[in-house]
């Protein structure tokens, strides 16, 4: 059930949240809001495959 609910997470914050990695954004010169967001995104898409 945990893992159906972080699969689902994953594919709503694909198709909401942007892809840091897509802009080539550099992490040491990110803000925090964009930190928490790719750690967000992180976390959820690392239980999601568990």
């Amino acid at each position: 059930m945990r893992k159906k609910l972080f699969k689902i997470l994953a594919r709503v914050n694909k198709a909401i949240l942007p892809s840091f990695t897509k802009r080539r954004l550099d992490l040491s010169k990110a803000s925090k809001w964009q930190m928490m967001i790719f750690g967000y995104r992180l976390w959820v898409t690392k239980n999601a495959l568990d």
